[in-house]
């Protein structure tokens, strides 16, 4: 995706092209991977009918970052270790963003035993996951081929490569600048790794980016634990919640969502020039 998008991408750019871009993002990142597959699936932070869950999970697969049960895997491959203090390098946070990038990119994880992180079986085993999990390429393919015979090709680059990329290199960036520099207002016991709050960041990526709020709360489906942070995906589970498509919704500050090794304190910093 990032070859078509860096040869065609910015020259095929348009006002009217950018917005689709952008309602296509909202929709696939906003609902798909931050609501539907991270605080739906992984976290369980609400409840809602399986028809329901299974669009949103779909609208996640149209992010074209992979098959959702290998994000799944990945995210409890990553909690364990963080939420301890023999973390391995990997998962951890205390190298340059240039590493972290390569790692991204050629490496993975591959445990021997993956009973010990205690997966769902009715998530590997879920006949959806499981089918767009090995599928879910042809239908990234098929939404790309879908759009050029419509809209032409400068409306696939833009709607697709150009988008696909800019998601991908988006979230990478943000689980490592959340986990690397900002704020904190919580301490985990016994864990390598609590998280850093990022305004920008949190607001951009539909609360991603408050992430030391995350790990304190993270069965909460809203990510802001305060009036200044910005979070953009509890308006969409809200609005979600006000047309009966979830419920059961867990919120920080009403339900028990905090993790009894989570410890309150006052802002701490951290900043690139201190490490």
């Amino acid at each position: 995706m990032l070859v078509p998008a860096l040869v065609w991408g910015w020259s095929s750019l348009s006002g009217p092209l950018s917005l689709a871009s952008a309602l296509i993002t909202v929709v696939t990142v906003g609902f798909g991977l931050t609501i539907g597959l991270h605080r739906g699936i992984i976290h369980r932070s609400y409840r809602c009918a399986r028809f329901t869950r299974g669009v949103l999970v779909y609208l996640f697969v149209h992010t074209g970052l992979g098959g959702p049960l290998s994000w799944v895997r990945v995210h409890y491959f990553r909690d364990y270790w963080q939420n301890r203090t023999d973390c391995p390098a990997y998962f951890r946070y205390d190298h340059s963003l240039l590493r972290d990038y390569y790692w991204n990119l050629h490496f993975a994880l591959e445990p021997g035993d993956v009973g010990r992180y205690e997966i769902p079986d009715e998530d590997l085993t879920d006949p959806w996951l499981v089918f767009l999990e090995k599928t879910w390429y042809l239908h990234v393919l098929g939404a790309a081929g879908l759009i050029w015979m419509l809209f032409g090709f400068e409306a696939m680059i833009v709607c697709g490569p150009l988008r696909i990329s800019i998601i991908t290199m988006g979230n990478w960036f943000v689980g490592y600048v959340s986990h690397k520099y900002g704020y904190t207002r919580y301490h985990i016991d016994d864990a390598t790794e609590h998280g850093y709050n990022n305004w920008l960041l949190g607001a951009l990526s539909f609360g991603e980016g408050f992430h030391n709020n995350h790990h304190a709360h993270p069965s909460s489906a809203k990510m802001s634990t305060a009036w200044y942070e910005l979070d953009l995906g509890w308006y969409l589970v809200a609005a979600l919640r006000a047309v009966g498509l979830v419920w059961d919704v867990q919120v920080v500050g009403h339900d028990h969502t905090q993790k009894a090794r989570a410890k309150e304190h006052r802002f701490r910093w951290h900043w690139p020039w201190q490490d």
